[in-house]
């Protein structure tokens, strides 16, 4: 599984790159506002952190755009600036029109705001790069969302879609091994989420432990 991170902070990027092995970023209106940056300078400031990489920047277009000429149009602006880019697109049907058409130009895109496998099969079957449903917004309202993650990896898997999966808007740790367990290729999330999920209190107990026995035992 690929870790992305959700944020468009440079630092939070900085220190995810150099000690998580970052696999790619994702960010959105409200991470880019929470920059304190306008969006076309962090947005930059981030395609330079993966120069020379592979890894994909997932940058959403202006979430007025309600027609997918609009929106194919800023895409082409956007992808222009960094070949890491993955245009983010809305899961309504102006969204999936736009992803057609910039399949044909090149251009990758994720379809985002996905709350329902039938959003996310067809996404895939448009040809999005990446399909990114949202599970923690669904936890939240009470609605189960291991089976929404399996029936999309299942429908992926049995039509043969090149479609790679993004578990997002993911607010812990169980809800990072959920997607895991079922199947799904990228988790994105946060920078505490992430922290919190690498972390544990038994292995700080633990190490204190073994801090005190090694200090209470000759080395040579």
């Amino acid at each position: 599984m690929k870790f992305f991170l959700d944020s468009a902070h440079v630092n939070e990027i900085e220190h995810a790159l150099e000690m998580w092995n970052l696999d790619g970023v994702t960010t959105n209106p409200r991470h880019v506002q929470a920059s304190g940056k306008p969006f076309m300078v962090v947005i930059r400031e981030i395609a330079a952190l993966f120069a020379g990489t592979e890894k994909p920047i997932s940058v959403e277009v202006n979430p007025h755009h309600t027609d997918y000429r609009a929106m194919v149009a800023e895409a082409e602006k956007l992808a222009a600036i960094s070949p890491n880019f993955v245009i983010k697109l809305p899961a309504i049907e102006a969204g999936y029109k736009a992803v057609d058409i910039l399949l044909e130009k090149g251009i990758r895109s994720n379809l985002t705001l996905v709350f329902s496998a039938a959003q996310a099969l067809h996404a895939m079957r448009m040809g999005a790069y990446f399909v990114s449903p949202f599970i923690g917004w669904k936890e939240s309202n009470g609605e189960e969302t291991i089976s929404f993650i399996e029936e999309i990896v299942a429908m992926r898997d049995n039509y043969g879609f090149s479609s790679e999966i993004i578990v997002a808007a993911v607010r812990n740790g169980r809800q990072i091994v959920d997607a895991g367990v079922a199947g799904a290729d990228i988790v994105t999330a946060g920078f505490a989420v992430f922290q919190e999920a690498f972390d544990h209190p038994y292995t700080h107990v633990g190490l204190k432990r073994f801090q005190n026995f090694w200090d209470q035992t000759p080395y040579e």
